[in-house]
């Protein structure tokens, strides 16, 4: 049985690590949450003590952590990497820079691992049903090696490159999409509100028309929510469109439409609205045009 060390076990991390469990790999995972770690427990995992306990003699170390500067603590401070097994190899699914990425894997491969640079798509509800997308990029062995972890965990599996860097630069383009479908719809919304417009009626013309997107559908509803559950955050925004636009500024790519819902999900975050469900950046359109939620300005006109 093949043991894999697993740190992250946030709200994508814990199910993704259930899924390994699931499928017969020993799983031995890590997060500063105790929480999270007596969840894991009673999926049938084991608790570490610390990163580099999870990662000792496994022979694949998943890491869904935060950003890249997390990613290179884990790995390097903490000691994860030097406590994997010499040539296991390391699977970043984080969201993260692509020359950070690239940089990254450059001195894990220096500490005689190997790297799989592997970005998900497919939200919460994709990591519990073990139907994410995940983008790998790295060496064609070690992606064939990464594969019954990568298959354990996803259902759209892609080996887009052989370069670490490449994942993270489709998952760029995945999230600059994403936050801008979020924040267009977020606009239409308050645009219909000024004109005094039931959203709902909105929503439910738009849905089964050529102007119909994925995320309109899927985010639409929430919008006219005033407290919707949270599946991805409004921060979860603010950090991968500045990471689009830094891959943009790397590239010398002009991204105007990115870069203008940036500022949209990073005024919302600004009121203190950060950890609400990214559909709540329409909060931001209703407080520039001085709407309402509900087709209405304020003072109850139509």
């Amino acid at each position: 049985m093949t043991t894999v060390g697993f740190i992250g076990l946030g709200s994508m991390g814990l199910p993704m690590a259930r899924n390994l469990l699931n499928r017969g790999f020993a799983v031995r995972g890590f997060d500063v949450k105790a929480g999270s770690l007596t969840a894991l427990e009673q999926a049938g995992g084991t608790s570490a003590a610390d990163a580099a306990d999870a990662a000792r003699g496994a022979g694949v170390l998943v890491l869904m952590v935060v950003n890249a500067a997390q990613a290179d603590a884990v790995l390097f401070d903490a000691g994860a990497a030097a406590a994997l097994s010499p040539g296991g190899v390391v699977i970043l699914m984080a969201t993260c820079p692509p020359g950070t990425v690239a940089a990254l894997a450059a001195k894990v491969e220096a500490a005689g691992r190997r790297f799989l640079d592997a970005p998900v798509s497919g939200g919460v509800v994709g990591a519990v049903a073990g139907s994410l997308t995940i983008m790998a990029a790295g060496a064609p062995a070690t992606y064939a090696a990464a594969r019954p972890v990568l298959e354990a965990m996803g259902q759209r599996l892609f080996h887009v490159g052989e370069q670490p860097g490449q994942g993270a630069a489709v998952k760029t383009v995945n999230q600059l999409l994403c936050g801008v479908h979020i924040a267009v719809t977020a606009e239409a919304f308050a645009l219909a509100a000024k004109a005094g417009v039931d959203p709902a009626v909105l929503l439910e013309i738009m849905g089964g028309s050529s102007a119909a997107s994925w995320m309109l559908k899927d985010r639409g509803p929430r919008m006219l929510e005033a407290e919707p559950h949270v599946t991805s955050a409004v921060d979860i925004f603010v950090k991968d469109l500045g990471i689009v636009l830094e891959a943009g500024r790397e590239a010398k790519a002009a991204l105007p439409l990115a870069a203008a819902a940036h500022q949209m999900f990073l005024a919302t975050s600004g009121r203190g609205e950060g950890a609400m469900d990214d559909s709540q950046v329409i909060r931001s359109y209703h407080a520039v045009n001085g709407t309402h939620p509900g087709g209405t300005r304020p003072g109850g006109a139509a």
